[in-house]
């Protein structure tokens, strides 16, 4: 139950960062933290149905996500938002492979 937790705390804080990212001007932020935060609750929805493939699925989500937000921290040299949010995918993903090598043993 903890693990749906903290991945549906993830989904709702990209979800409201992208908001945020509006509220200052960036439509490109609200369409990006609406459709990824629209997908972490897709990858919860999904381990209804399988548990081990949402744990994969999720796992390539939060990686993608923390590769963007890397680069993104990379070029502009600022920690907010973009190292913040890289920081919560990185431990998203680390969280996620850790309970997908739980499955698979």
């Amino acid at each position: 139950m903890l693990d749906k937790i903290v991945l549906a705390a993830y989904g709702v804080f990209l979800l409201v960062g992208g908001y945020f990212g509006f509220k200052k001007g960036s439509m490109v932020s609200l369409a990006m933290g609406t459709g990824s935060g629209l997908i972490v609750f897709l990858g919860l929805w999904l381990m209804t149905i399988n548990p081990a493939g949402a744990w994969i699925f999720l796992s390539c989500v939060s990686g993608f996500l923390t590769s963007t937000f890397l680069l993104r921290t990379i070029k502009t040299q600022a920690f907010m938002p973009s190292g913040m949010l890289l920081i919560i995918s990185l431990l998203v993903l680390v969280f996620c492979l850790a309970h997908l090598s739980q499955i698979s043993h």
